[in-house]
């Protein structure tokens, strides 16, 4: 069963942007926030990656690691490591990118490992280096940016209950971001789901992994979403539940969440 207080290590196969391949383990100490996205992903190149700019921006690199992950489930040949690095260099990325073990054709090892429906995802670890958010599809700015102030303020060694009432401040505080119209394109990986409605990128994405994350989210851990596996993402839900697991009998913080982005990419079963 995942257990999101001692997160899976990061399998990859190689680096970009970076002086020495990275760790979660080297990363502690740092808030960290991951963005696990595909090339050919409409909803990455729209929000998540000119958003993990943004924060790459604001936030000291010394306090806050931003990093991207390629997470490839589909067109593999069209998004080979060669093509990404001319991808890195054309988007200008001013982080380290990590490309994800593949697994031949299917899903790749940190995908399948922290059990992510698609992309865009993007991962939250505090300081201490456990996984306090999973977010599927694309968080609001400011909302993303006062939960990463909160991980922020807290001590690596931080009790239980003083991370709690952070979170319970920052739940308190925040209001549900207002919702956008349009049509819903999220990348989603095998297991069942149907590209939502209106994708223009031409893929019949399936997902079906048993979680159930559009509303809530339950890894048999409470963290962020009900991660449990019953996880099937519509690509519909107008917020997700924030949720986050600070003790064996978890106090769950709701926070409104990620509007689901357009071009959100699910892998096909």
């Amino acid at each position: 069963m995942f257990d999101p207080e001692k997160p899976p290590e990061l399998a990859v196969s190689g680096w970009l942007n970076a002086r020495e391949p990275l760790t979660l383990a080297q990363l502690k100490e740092r808030v960290v926030v991951l963005m696990a996205f595909q090339m050919l992903c409409p909803g990455c190149i729209e929000h998540a990656i000119p958003q993990a700019k943004r924060l790459r921006a604001r936030f000291s690199p010394d306090q806050v690691a931003i990093i991207g992950l390629h997470s490839v489930f589909e067109h593999h040949a069209a998004m080979s490591p060669i093509a990404l690095e001319v991808f890195v260099r054309e988007f200008k990325l001013p982080f380290p990118v990590a490309i994800d073990e593949p697994q031949g054709e299917g899903i790749p090892r940190t995908m399948e490992a922290y059990q992510m429906q698609g992309t865009p995802t993007l991962l939250l670890f505090d300081r201490g280096g456990r996984l306090r958010r999973h977010y599927f599809g694309r968080p609001d700015d400011i909302m993303l940016a006062a939960e990463i102030m909160a991980l922020a303020i807290e001590a690596k060694d931080s009790p239980r209950n003083e991370a709690a009432l952070i979170e319970r401040k920052v739940a308190a505080i925040l209001a549900a971001p207002p919702q956008e119209q349009g049509d819903e394109h999220h990348h989603h990986h095998p297991h069942h789901h149907d590209h939502g409605e209106g994708c223009d990128c031409g893929h019949d994405h399936d997902h079906s992994h048993g979680h159930h994350h559009g509303q809530s989210h339950d890894h048999g851990h409470e963290h962020g979403l009900d991660h449990g596996h019953s996880h099937r993402h519509d690509a519909q839900p107008n917020a997700q539940e924030s949720v986050d697991r600070h003790s064996a009998h978890a106090e769950r913080t709701v926070i409104p969440d990620a509007r689901p982005s357009s071009g959100m990419s699910r892998p096909k079963t």
